[in-house]
């Protein structure tokens, strides 16, 4: 997970107060070691946890290391003059000592994260290393790598790229100037030697520096073309990890592609192999989670010891000591770079309570290691996985308690009310976190996670007996992962089918914003059920909206459709289609001929992000509305036809880009995937030229797979482009369940293409009473008697294609706007 880390944990404990006449459970807390719900929690260093969090956040993102100076002074000085006024008051009691203690440790907090975020600045911007930024200068950099190589997920079609973070200690221009420069930098490798490269280990790379995005402590972006130099061999305790972790691999390669790619992310959080559509499922159900190393998959590991440690009915020394091992297998097995850290931290906060006997030492030590933590690293404020595991932490020790004992005081049986109040509690918690990154709000997260819970502790128990064993007996190795296959999927099933609930997400603001929003609303929702009489309101009025709206969202669900594949934009005389990627993701191919349409289909269809921008070809009718692609949306590629013809319309979609993104050409053969959707480039198969129009016949074709549906887009494809099609690509590699019609359904279509697509549904992009006599009667004909359904953005308006249980059915959205 990745976005924004807000949210104040320790707040929400603050508005749920002790029950009246709740009682912790025997034995003390919960199996996951949260505090009995009968007392209140100990918020004494939650005040300076969250000062020192959030003041580090916002000092990140000054622009120079003096104002978070400036603001560390000013804060302390506030403080000593608190402090001073209560000595002067001597021992004053009720609310003035309490909150005016307070008041002092959230200072003293501020000047915590403001000085230690000042520090780190000041190295990051250090002039010697930022003069070689700015001029961007070559440089021969020696690193130490703080994490695994990453690769950018999303454009199979070019060569892979490598995110690694590393630690900076030397650099050495052109000219032979060192500079010692221990800070932090961000490389981006293409050459697939940096792959397997573990954390710890020592390199050398040659690359051209250039500036960060800014708002952490990354210091530089080094580009690096070529392979890194080894200085040595890794720490041992990373090549350990990496023995296993290949281990685990290989007994995972027999299993089917969703188990054996889920399973070495629940273990280890390796990603690698995990398909994008059930990526996108468990990002859709609020279970993306179990597929990271974070403090939840550390409660996951720790909270299976503590079950089997309470059956077996052993005191608290001897689950501190046996969690404490196996909190250390799992930090070896998921290699111990600074994220594994971090959550194993957040992990070992039950412990620590346990170890002393009292669980309501819980939260202050959760307060504790959020404070040391940031002070030490400051660049985890911004870290949304570091939110996520406060969060889920907190969530955990503060509401799961009573809502498990207000469940009990019900007749829930305490295994059952434990089981429904941790993923509630936890999700709650993570909530606005979550929807600040997704733009959505999931309302199946709480029963999916609900219903994934059987399935996690023997998938994530097999599959570390898997890795355990792999380096001495490989069959037993791949017998345990077999095993976990079927608990992982389960996992999977859950994830597929909370994805496809009507309504199972709704859309929502995004970033910062947005996850403020829903934090508001939470606190607000969490301070008014403290009386029964609004809980009870509060109950009836869910209700009685999700028993209101949800019927109507099933039967009528509105636009877009439940289960579109594809929909063709009325945006006049042009094309732009777009294909589901996720909830608020999308592919888009081409733009239309100006902004205000396209950007009114993307918004009706509530698409925020722009997974990949296609233009077919630069013709104005199919780029003119390209600023509207990128109003108010994120765009994370754009790729070109290989004829940069007309000129106008190439400039049109470079200056739309703004420099922030590099156009790409794509060829026949270039391929891409993200979410559900695939595609691969059949056209054109060589340059044509010479045509009745070259940009026309020079298109992009696409041929799309949605949800197990294939659809080709053809661009303006001419008979030129269509014939030199039909002989260089297989019969099968045309054939398709949806045709865009190429060229606006133009009488320029050979009937041979027509054959051999077969579709059973067309779509023809067209402006009402457009010039062009397009589309051609001729065309409509050839199609109807074929029994193709036809579908015309100048008489339908927006259209889409869906399917469902009973094959492929068409929507539209009622007529389209006049000519353009």
């Amino acid at each position: 997970m990745s976005g924004v880390a807000c949210g104040r944990p320790e707040r929400f404990g603050e508005s749920v107060p002790a029950t009246a006449g709740s009682r912790p459970d025997r034995g003390g807390g919960s199996a996951l070691g949260v505090e009995p719900a009968g007392e209140p929690p100990d918020l004494r260093l939650a005040g300076l946890a969250v000062a020192a969090w959030l003041a580090a956040l916002v000092c990140l993102h000054l622009t120079a290391p003096s104002a978070a100076l400036l603001a560390a002074t000013a804060a302390g000085l506030a403080a000593l003059g608190a402090a001073h006024l209560l000595g002067v008051l001597g021992r004053p009691t009720g609310p003035v000592r309490r909150y005016g203690w307070i008041a002092v440790a959230v200072l003293i907090g501020v000047v915590c994260g403001a000085s230690a975020t000042a520090a780190r600045l000041h190295v990051r911007d250090a002039a010697p290393l930022r003069a070689l930024v700015d001029d961007r200068v070559r440089v021969t950099a020696e690193l130490v790598l703080r994490d695994d190589p990453r690769p950018i997920r999303g454009a199979p079609g070019r060569p892979a790229t490598l995110l690694v973070t590393a630690e900076l200690t030397r650099l050495t221009d052109l000219d032979g100037r060192r500079v010692s420069a221990p800070v932090r930098v961000l490389v981006l490798a293409t050459d697939p030697a940096w792959r397997g490269r573990l954390p710890g280990q020592r390199l050398t790379a040659e690359g051209r520096l250039t500036a960060p995005r800014g708002g952490d402590l990354t210091a530089a972006v080094l580009i690096v073309p070529g392979p890194p130099v080894a200085h040595g061999p890794p720490p041992w305790l990373q090549r350990a990890a990496g023995t296993l972790r290949a281990g685990l691999q290989r007994a995972c390669d027999p299993l089917p592609d969703e188990q054996g790619g889920l399973l070495p992310g629940l273990v280890v959080g390796d990603t690698s192999r995990l398909p994008p559509t059930v990526e996108e499922d468990f990002r859709a159900t609020g279970m993306t989670h179990l597929n990271a190393v974070s403090g939840s998959n550390v409660a996951i590991v720790v909270g299976a010891v503590l079950l089997l440690v309470r059956w077996a009915r052993a005191g608290p020394g001897v689950a501190a000591v046996l969690c404490g091992l196996a909190l250390v297998g799992f930090v070896i097995l998921v290699r111990p770079s600074p994220s594994v850290v971090r959550a194993a931290t957040m992990g070992a906060i039950g412990l620590a309570a346990l170890a002393a006997g009292r669980p309501r030492a819980a939260l202050p030590a959760l307060s504790a290691a959020v404070a040391v933590l940031v002070l030490l690293d400051p660049d985890l404020a911004g870290d949304a996985g570091f939110a996520l595991s406060v969060l889920a932490t907190g969530g955990l020790l503060l509401l799961a308690p009573k809502w498990r004992d207000a469940l009990r005081r019900r007749g829930v049986p305490a295994g059952v009310a434990e089981a429904l109040a941790v993923p509630a509690a936890a999700q709650l918690a993570c909530g606005p976190v979550v929807a600040g990154i997704s733009g959505t709000v999931s309302l199946v997260a709480v029963p999916a996670n609900l219903l994934a819970v059987p399935a996690i502790a023997p998938a994530t128990v097999l599959g570390v007996l898997a890795a355990a064993v792999s380096p001495l007996w490989p069959a037993g190795a791949e017998f345990a992962a077999w095993l976990a296959s079927w608990p992982a999927w389960w996992l999977v099933t859950v994830a597929r089918v909370g994805a496809r609930l009507p309504a199972g997400t709704l859309p929502w603001p995004g970033g910062v914003p947005g996850a403020l929003l829903l934090a508001g609303l939470t606190v607000a929702l969490l301070l008014a059920t403290r009386r029964p009489v609004v809980r009870r309101l509060v109950a009836v009025g869910t209700a009685a909206v999700i028993l209101g709206t949800l019927p109507v969202r099933i039967l009528a669900s509105g636009w877009p459709p439940a289960g579109w594949v594809v929909v063709g934009c009325a945006v006049g005389q042009g094309d732009a289609l777009v294909l589901p990627v996720a909830a608020g993701r999308a592919v888009v191919v081409d733009a239309g001929p100006e902004p205000s349409a396209v950007d009114g289909c993307l918004r009706r269809l509530g698409v925020r992000e722009v997974s990949l921008l296609v233009v077919s070809h630069f013709h104005a009718d199919h780029v003119g509305g390209v600023v509207g692609v990128f109003r108010g949306r994120r765009v994370v590629e754009v790729r070109t036809p290989g004829l940069a013809e007309p000129a106008a319309g190439r400039d049109l979609v470079a200056g739309a880009a703004a420099g922030a993104l590099v156009l790409q050409a794509a060829a026949a053969g270039w391929s891409y995937r993200a979410g559900g959707v695939e595609l691969v480039a059949l056209g054109p198969p060589y340059p044509l030229h010479g045509t009745r129009s070259d940009p026309n016949n020079n298109s992009l074709v696409l041929r799309a797979t949605v949800a197990g549906v294939r659809i080709l887009l053809a661009g303006d494809a001419e008979t030129e482009e269509q014939r030199a099609l039909l002989d260089r690509v297989p019969p099968d590699g045309l054939r398709a369940e949806v045709l865009k019609v190429a060229h606006h359904g133009s009488a320029y279509q050979d009937p041979a293409f027509l054959d051999a697509v077969r579709p059973a549904v067309a779509v023809v992009e067209v402006g009402v009473d457009n010039d062009y006599g397009h589309p051609s009667p001729s065309v409509l004909a050839r199609l109807a008697r074929s029994g193709v359904r036809v579908l015309r953005t100048d008489t339908d308006g927006d259209v889409a294609v869906v399917t469902g249980r009973h094959g492929l059915a068409v929507v539209t959205r009622g007529v389209a706007p006049g000519r353009s």
